[in-house]
């Protein structure tokens, strides 16, 4: 049991909280609502002004070409495009993995809003900070947050987006007690958001405090159960506690429902650490040897 623990703990040994965003998403331009299913009739919507257009049109074209969206940008702002052009070549280049110079258009999109007196500059600044995070840069991140914190229109859910940003900036500064400080804010604004209790939980488990850590991963499950980060981080607590029957179970779900994602690969890596860590204790130890007997008078 001692080494199957050991043996998980160093093939879990990646930083709890994400430098990058790869098991929680970036954050994105928050989608317009969702037209109902069966929709009451309404009149003909009012045409589309040239620069939501524009917008729309360059942001769908990241999917299709990054780097064709990235010289759409730059030729938008060229034209005139301002902020919404910079965002795009944010976004296009987040698309391309690109994460620092995306940083920069970010702030250069915040910079501009904030000439404009654009209230989106604080959309802006948060998407600049959580940028840099993935960068690696916790201090040009925290730069950024402060500035969105700043912003005398900002929203509860954004407020809590960003002090979650800040304690993934403080994680990158080894700054373990302003990472607790700033998630336990983020808790107050944003209780019913999973990524507050799967960091609060990694952040907890990178301290050793493992009844905080299982505690705020079985939270973080109850709000997204079929999460396979918040699985897996579940997965990964529960063998550091001594369950290794529920972090084997918890490893096979997510292998088996994400196996394409980097949840699931790192969960079948996982399993197959366990397996072979199992299979010499399996194996009962050699019999001795009988030794000769000393013949009498010799």
């Amino acid at each position: 049991m001692i080494l199957l623990a050991a043996a998980l703990f160093a093939m879990q040994a990646a930083p709890s909280l994400p430098a990058s965003p790869d098991p929680m998403p970036p954050r994105r331009p928050r989608p317009e609502a969702a037209a109902p299913a069966t929709p009451a009739p309404a009149p003909a919507p009012a045409p589309e002004d040239p620069a939501t257009a524009r917008y729309r049109e360059c942001t769908g074209q990241i999917r299709a070409n990054a780097e064709m969206a990235v010289t759409a940008a730059n030729v938008w702002h060229d034209q005139g495009g301002g902020a919404s052009a910079r965002q795009c070549l944010g976004l296009a280049l987040i698309a391309l993995d690109r994460w620092e110079p995306a940083a920069t258009a970010f702030e250069q999109a915040a910079r501009e809003a904030e000439s404009a007196n654009d209230p989106r500059r604080a959309d802006f600044w948060a998407q600049a900070g959580n940028a840099w995070v993935a960068a690696g840069d916790g201090r040009k991140a925290l730069a950024a947050l402060d500035a969105a914190l700043l912003s005398p229109n900002l929203t509860d859910e954004l407020r809590g987006e960003v002090r979650l940003d800040r304690a993934r900036a403080r994680v990158a500064l080894d700054d373990n007690q302003g990472a607790r400080t700033e998630i336990d804010r983020a808790a107050q604004l944003v209780p019913n958001d999973p990524l507050t209790w799967y960091l609060s939980a990694a952040l907890a488990r990178r301290v050793n405090d493992l009844p905080r850590a299982a505690t705020d991963i079985a939270r973080a499950r109850q709000l997204a159960p079929d999460s396979p980060d918040i699985v897996l981080l579940a997965g990964t607590i529960a063998g550091l506690t001594g369950n290794m029957a529920e972090a084997e179970s918890l490893y096979r779900q997510v292998a088996q429902q994400a196996p394409d994602s980097d949840a699931g690969r790192q969960a079948a890596a996982s399993l197959a650490t366990m397996r072979e860590v199992e299979a010499p204790a399996a194996s009962p130890p050699p019999a001795p040897q009988p030794q000769p007997r000393p013949q009498p008078g010799r």
